[in-house]
């Protein structure tokens, strides 16, 4: 059957529903948004007159950061604005108590489910281009070796100078392309982002010295006309996208120390040890290498990159297949005094969630501890209330992956009905009591194998066949081939 007119909005809103989100905001929190007007504090620092650029999807409009970066003698000093949602959404009103129970925003190729009313995340509380906003800065100085240095935190009043896009800016930075027309307009943003570019680098080169793992990571990327899905593709990342993610994870980091140093009770993102390690050790022995018997993030990231040097055509699969066994991560209420639990993936012993406030409650939250530890107030909540809110951040963030997933599924049956009876190469992702589950490499889709799964774990490769595509249900169905 082909559903020419399935209606994919209706489904994601029902998607939703059935996940436990609340898709529509209340009617206080429309008064609310009603009656915002954002007038920033006049004694603000004043950084409005640096060269901020942000680089983000080419659909983005929630910007929560923007970036600065200055040679100085110590390294390259680093500055990370992230977007201040607090001064708009004051702790207890309608649209925060709406945020709190929401948690995350929610992406599902076909529609936007936003944490905070788009007036506010796309719009007051977005650091759009020549805007002049309210700003919680994050400055750190890169040495040479990666290691950060002479960090603070601080509110500041800024303005983004260039909106920029991953895709112009990580081919620029890669070769493949020239520079974006506003890049190739200023030498000065040029310079700047090959500035950004080399502290990037730096981080992402320490971080690698200590065990953080290296995944290439394809993400479904729907082509809607319309409303109507014409194909699904890979979104792959690329050096801007590097760029951006190296920032976060050191912008995280310091907000963790600054706040941990300062005997403040906070909500950190963590991701454990795996528990299924024997499986990633018999996943390396299949390739002719060995792990240790212990959970090992150096030993696992070293085999990652000898694989993607010796078969990158394949890489892919093992990445793929690590993710997958690493399981997801966790938001916990870290207090003082408590021991670290830190970040497996990132090889980090302090890390938070602070630089998406537009679109995560839990780095609203953290921007809040920040702010009264600046202005020596009172902490905004406590440690009782910080517990809940961690445990239904992950509650929903959980929840908020079987949308996108579920979804996922919907916007690929769409485009793949008319594939039917064709072959595919794919990794298996999931064995369940519900079923084995697969992957196939071109497009990013996952199924499940409805015939001949007996026998197959997580990892490993077979050939299957596309039986069925059923948008109405979420169903792509597969058939190994022997």
């Amino acid at each position: 059957m082909i559903y020419a007119d399935y209606n994919l909005a209706a489904a994601a809103r029902q998607e939703m529903i059935d996940h436990g989100f609340e898709p529509d905001f209340p009617a206080d929190a429309e008064r609310q948004l009603a009656g915002i007007r954002l007038s920033p504090h006049p004694e603000l620092r004043d950084l409005t007159a640096l060269p901020w650029s942000s680089i983000d999807n080419d659909d983005s409009r929630d910007l929560d950061q923007i970036e600065w970066a200055e040679r100085v003698a110590g390294g390259i000093r680093v500055l990370v604005g992230v977007a201040d949602v607090d001064s708009a959404v004051r702790q207890g009103t309608p649209i925060d108590l709406h945020a709190e129970r929401e948690t995350t925003t929610v992406y599902t190729g076909i529609r936007t489910f936003p944490m905070l009313p788009e007036q506010l995340s796309t719009d007051l509380t977005s650091l759009g281009e020549n805007q002049d906003r309210a700003a919680i800065v994050i400055e750190m100085t890169v040495a040479a070796d990666g290691n950060i240095q002479g960090a603070l935190v601080y509110p500041a009043l800024v303005r983004n100078r260039a909106q920029l896009t991953y895709s112009a800016v990580g081919a620029w930075l890669e070769g493949k392309a020239g520079p974006p027309p506003k890049i190739a307009a200023s030498a000065d943003l040029e310079a700047q982002l090959k500035l950004q570019d080399e502290a990037a680098q730096a981080l992402r080169e320490a971080r690698h010295k200590l065990g953080a793992l290296t995944f290439d990571r394809e993400e479904l990327q729907a082509t809607v006309v319309n409303g109507k899905v014409q194909d699904v593709s890979a979104r792959v990342s690329n050096r801007a996208a590097h760029l951006i993610e190296d920032f976060m994870i050191g912008a995280n980091e310091v907000m963790a120390r600054t706040l941990r140093d300062a005997g403040v009770s906070s909500i950190r993102r963590v991701v454990k040890a795996p528990e299924r390690w024997n499986r990633m050790v018999d996943l390396a022995r299949q390739h002719g290498e060995t792990l240790p018997p212990d959970p090992d993030p150096g030993a696992l990231n070293a085999f990652l990159m000898r694989r993607k040097q010796a078969d990158p055509d394949h890489y892919a699969d093992v990445s793929l297949t690590v993710l997958k066994l690493m399981g997801p991560g966790e938001y916990v209420l870290m207090r003082p005094g408590d021991a670290e639990q830190g970040h497996f993936g990132l090889a980090a012993h302090d890390y938070t969630h602070s630089t998406a406030p537009n679109r995560r409650f839990a780095d609203l939250v953290t921007q809040r501890l920040l702010k009264a530890l600046t202005a020596k107030n009172g902490a905004p909540y406590a440690d009782a209330d910080l517990g809940a809110i961690a445990r239904n951040c992950t509650l929903k963030e959980d929840a908020a992956r079987k949308v996108q997933r579920d979804m996922n599924k919907r916007l690929a049956a769409v485009a793949l009905q008319k594939r039917v009876g064709q072959g595919f190469a794919a990794v298996v992702t999931g064995v369940t009591p519900k079923g084995v589950f697969v992957r196939i490499l071109d497009p990013p889709v996952e199924g499940r194998i409805m015939q001949g799964e007996r026998g197959l774990d997580v990892g490993d490769r077979v050939h299957v066949t596309l039986i069925g595509a059923d948008p109405n249900r979420g169903f792509i169905d597969f058939r190994r081939d022997v």
